[in-house]
Order: structure tokens, then C-alpha cells, then sequence
């Protein structure tokens, strides 16, 4: 048992080193593709949900419980994201307080 466990420090010891060598432009540019990812996304679930509920106002064939979960879902996703913005900003503000 005790062998196992020291095996494994030596491990975690070179994977902490390995993620060490990630640049900051990576790491700035992972992020940016992330963010960048889930405002698209964002931004497709409301547009479906606009789609969805003009082809309703429209009299087109479509479910009525289609169009409502439709617009929770963007509804869900958007208060989520603004939630996230908000801690990102009040987390900047913190840091910026922070005497140096």
C-alpha cells in the first residue's frame, strides 16, 4: 500500500512540472476559445427560441411545449451566464482592491 502511494507522488510531481510549461498566451488563448465558445452557443439557443416562438406566433406546425422549453433553456442559459459575469467581475474588482 505504501509502495503504491509513493509510486504515485513521483507522478503527480512530474504532471504538476508539465502543466508548469503551459505559456500564459496559451492559457490567455484556451480561455478566449472558451468564452468565445459559450456566447456562441448562448447566442444559438436564443436564436432558435426567437425562431421557435415566431413560428408559433405565425399559426406554423409546432409544439407549444417545444417553443416553451425552447425558452427556458436560452432564459436558463443567459441568467447563467450573466451570474458568471458577475462573479468574474466582482472577482477583478477584488484583486484590484488587493494592496500590492
Amino acid at each position: 500500500m505504501i509502495n503504491s502511494i509513493s509510486n504515485q507522488i513521483p507522478m503527480i510531481d512530474r504532471n504538476v512540472q508539465t502543466s508548469q510549461a503551459i505559456s500564459a498566451n496559451d492559457v490567455h488563448k484556451q480561455f478566449s476559445t472558451f468564452l468565445k465558445d459559450s456566447i456562441n452557443k448562448l447566442n444559438e439557443s436564443q436564436n432558435s427560441s426567437d425562431i421557435a416562438t415566431e413560428k408559433l406566433v405565425r399559426g406554423e406546425q409546432v409544439d407549444l411545449h417545444e417553443v416553451m422549453i425552447a425558452s427556458q433553456k436560452a432564459s436558463i442559459q443567459l441568467q447563467t451566464t450573466i451570474e458568471i459575469r458577475n462573479k468574474a467581475v466582482e472577482a477583478y474588482q477584488e484583486i484590484m482592491r488587493m494592496p500590492i
